[in-house]
């Protein structure tokens, strides 16, 4: 019996709304809601982040990449905040340069369950596949080397408030060194421990990027509040207490 080859995937634009918060010829930072997925693969063939592209800037067709033209980097489709994508294929080269020399920064805001201490710190394990189960990433010998800054913001009775610097960008790298740590994301059910009420997802949000204008070198530094949904969450635990000072452990 013949089998015929499957049919190549063709990207199609979707009218789906997207929140910009920078715009020029060489780069775009969209403010990527929670439960959008960025780019098609198994399971989701349409309704990404690269099918709303399509649809609003008609030249992100003439990029390479396949089913990823200018992705730069990638957030998790429950993970919600500022992500940047390359316009042209000139950008996407100097970004991805920028992102392996580690000059571009990023910093989210967690809340993770149980009190994180010390109050700052650096993760530094190395992260893979898992061995057995491998939709999963984790902590494994002979995994690529992960470091991660963090600094706790605020105690809450059963969460920490944490700001969360990568200095490596390993897939679900947060995810995976907070868990490590004891004090997985809040409502994250690949790596955490429960189901938490009230709260619709995980609670993860990329909230700051600073990264060099790839023509001109500028630098340019994005903020992102915390979306509704995550700042209601908030707003509805107990009063918070502020960890004891410490000195910011933002990386150099």
């Amino acid at each position: 019996m013949h089998v015929p080859a499957p049919a190549p995937s063709i990207l199609q634009p979707e009218a789906i709304p997207l929140t910009v918060v920078y715009e020029d010829d060489d780069v775009l930072v969209i403010d990527k809601p929670a439960g959008l997925v960025v780019h098609p693969a198994p399971g989701h063939p349409g309704g990404t982040l690269v099918n709303a592209l399509l649809a609003r800037w008609r030249s992100f067709k003439g990029l390479k990449g396949d089913l990823r033209p200018g992705i730069v980097h990638r957030l998790d489709k429950d993970t919600s905040g500022l992500l940047m994508v390359a316009r042209n294929d000139a950008a996407m080269l100097k970004l991805a340069a920028q992102i392996k020399s580690r000059r571009i920064k990023k910093e989210y805001m967690a809340l993770v369950e149980g009190r994180l201490e010390p109050a700052a710190g650096r993760i530094e394990a190395p992260v893979g596949r898992h061995p057995t189960q491998r939709q999963h990433m984790a902590v494994v010998r002979g995994g690529r080397e992960a470091t991660s800054h963090y600094q706790v913001e605020h105690y809450f009775s059963e969460f920490s408030l944490v700001r969360v610097q990568p200095v490596t960008g390993r897939t679900h790298q947060i995810r995976v060194h907070l868990a490590f740590t004891g004090h997985p994301v809040a409502g994250d059910q690949l790596y955490g421990h429960r189901h938490v009420p009230g709260l619709p997802r995980q609670f993860l949000h990329a909230a700051r990027l600073r990264f060099a204008q790839p023509t001109s070198g500028e630098w340019i530094e994005l903020e992102s509040p915390l979306p509704a949904d995550l700042a209601d969450f908030l707003a509805r635990l107990p009063g918070p207490s502020a960890p004891p000072p410490v000195r910011r452990s933002d990386p150099p």
